[in-house]
């Protein structure tokens, strides 16, 4: 509306803290008032009663990736999960994704393209882009689509160009470009990866006094292996001065003096940053994993945070997944042997209940070594079982390497699967008695469903344990527990938790500190019944463990003492027979 020039900027912001301020979900409304004329729609919100009200973030998410939409990694799946659960805990939350040709728009409700010019500063020109909107889970989305650069993103791969980094500046400058003029004031922007951390010097060098002085950039880092290494000189493309950003204590790379690291700079600029590890502490990544990045995080540490990999449990739920063809629980398995068969007879292979079925998940982006799958498809071949290896890259040498390796081995229990297909993903999570996972730095990238997969009789066998599948197929057999994660055979269930909506509005509270104009609720977090339950089970554990240890040096106090007393009256006992032996 405000593109449009039917409302003022201003008004749109009230209007926008009315719906930001009442409890209400934005896909219960939307296909009512989306075929509804601007002008009836601006009726019904000016009469909009101030009710009910709660304290809420709003939090735009610019980023690459986004489930189901461009499930490329775990990008994907972080911003969908986190982006639903910061909204059942009362946030209002966005997500600005450039319009790719690959989109999947079968699952945007209410999809339109707005009808309004919108321009964007690139390469010393404005250019015109279009703007799509709709809603994606219960999420707003807003995609961008350049006009003049149209080839930026009809291409069949979503990253792996040689200008990646125009590409992406372009969009990151025209999401900023249309937060300021639709009269947006969002609390946070949240960036994510290289690919967006752009983001952070366009803010703060150009944007920040353009109505979004209260507004504050948050960066998640989802691994430092790619930190887009340009020539100084490309930032003049996005407005940026080359300059003044080629200084060692901003873009300038540590490594190479000549150019700069984009994701250097997101650090530099970000109020906060998120770091994912699920199980690496911040001075282990920093000193280890951080690729020459590590004076950088040091001068920043206070603003770096630890995240563990999160999941949106609503949707790796088989209880309530719409994607599988009969739901199960705890309490009735039944629909498991469903899945199984419904995923073998999608794929072609023998129904036998009796076979063990191993599926495996290699997401995009992951590091794989062709010689070990090799390895791990002869292993399974050996073991009987029914291998499925299902992966959706871009890359084609390791297209070709797995295609290939499928012909090689002609065996009709081994399946290779290339194919970027979400109901064949859960039904592979489903169906499978074990899930193998090449590693385990990102769990939720290769195996989602972990966490809910109590509901489930399901091993996870990681990459180094593989060979002792025989063993690890008994024990998912025979086993009575319903979950069973190995690392090496045989370990305990790993501490892993997902990022949850609560604690991610505390970390929001702390970004927002200094220019709070709300407090956030303490809530509970996601789950929290069940981590209360484990909780408890874990203090009972202790609690009996130090009652034993109470007890036994109890009793080994007591069994001395008693020791102590039969002694002396043995002793008393001796010394009276020996005056009576003597006195005779």
């Amino acid at each position: 509306m405000v593109l449009g020039s039917v409302i003022s900027p201003a008004e749109a912001s009230e209007l926008r803290s009315f719906v930001l301020n009442h409890k209400v979900s934005v896909a219960d409304v939307f296909n009512v008032v989306s075929h509804k004329r601007d002008s009836e729609l601006l009726g019904e919100l000016r009469h909009f009663s101030d009710e009910s009200k709660r304290n809420g973030f709003h939090i735009i998410h610019i980023c690459t990736e986004m489930t189901p939409l461009v499930p490329r990694g775990s990008v994907a799946s972080y911003v969908t999960g986190i982006s639903r659960a910061l909204q059942r805990k009362g946030h209002l939350v966005e997500v600005i994704l450039p319009k790719y040709a690959c989109l999947d728009l079968e699952e945007v409700q209410g999809l339109r393209e707005v009808n309004v010019e919108a321009y964007s500063y690139f390469n010393g020109q404005i250019h015109g882009n279009k703007i799509w909107t709709g809603v994606v889970y219960d999420i707003g989305v807003t995609l961008i689509e350049p006009q003049h650069y149209s080839s930026f993103f009809s291409r069949e791969m979503i990253y792996g160009y040689p200008d990646d980094f125009e590409r992406f500046s372009y969009f990151c400058r025209a999401s900023l470009d249309y937060i300021v003029k639709c009269g947006k004031q969002p609390d946070i922007l949240h960036l994510h990866n290289w690919e967006t951390a752009i983001v952070g010097p366009l803010f703060w060098d150009i944007f920040v006094n353009k109505g979004l002085g209260g507004t504050r950039i948050l960066l998640t880092c989802h691994g430092f292996n790619s930190q887009g290494i340009e020539q100084p000189d490309k930032l003049a493309l996005c407005g940026l001065d080359p300059s003044s950003l080629h200084r060692p204590d901003r873009l300038q790379d540590n490594t190479n003096t000549q150019l700069v690291n984009i994701l250097k700079g997101g650090v530099v600029y970000s109020n906060r940053v998120v770091i994912m590890s699920s199980f690496h502490p911040k001075h282990a990544i920093v000193r280890n994993l951080s690729h020459e990045l590590e004076p950088t995080l040091n001068v920043h540490w206070d603003k770096l945070v630890i995240a563990p990999y999160g999941f949106d449990k609503s949707t790796w739920d088989p209880s309530t997944d719409y994607f599988l063809p009969k739901k199960f629980n705890a309490e009735n398995m039944s629909g498991k042997a469903v899945c199984k068969v419904a995923l073998l007879q999608r794929l072609g292979l023998s129904e036998h209940s009796s076979i063990t079925v191993v599926g495996c998940n290699i997401s995009e982006g992951a590091n794989v070594d062709e010689k070990k799958i090799k390895d791990i498809a002869l292993n399974a071949k050996q073991q009987d079982v029914q291998f499925i290896c299902m992966w959706t890259s871009e890359r084609p040498v390791l297209n070709q390497a797995l295609d290939s390796l499928q012909k090689e081995l002609k065996d009709d229990n081994i399946k290779f699967v290339r194919a970027n297909d979400e109901a064949l993903l859960h039904l592979l999570f489903a169906g499978s008695d074990i899930i193998l996972c090449l590693s385990f730095l990102d769990p939720t990238d290769e195996i989602p469903s972990l966490f809910r997969s109590s509901l489930n009789n399901l091993a996870v066998v990681s990459l180094p344990s593989f060979q002792q599948l025989e063993n690890i197929i008994i024990v998912s057999q025979r086993s009575a527990a319903c979950c069973r994660c190995w690392k090496s055979f045989p370990t305990q269930p790993l501490p892993w938790r997902p990022v949850i909506g609560g604690e991610f509005a505390k970390e929001i509270g702390i970004l927002l500190s200094d220019q709070r104009r709300r407090e956030v609720d303490d809530h509970e977090p996601e789950g929290s019944l069940d981590q209360l339950l484990q909780l408890l089970r874990v203090l009972w554990v202790q609690l009996v463990g130090y009652l034993v240890v109470v007890l036994r040096r109890r009793l080994l106090f007591w069994s001395f003492r008693v020791m102590v007393l039969l002694l002396r009256k043995r002793l008393d006992l001796i010394q009276l027979i020996f005056h009576i032996i003597t006195a005779m």
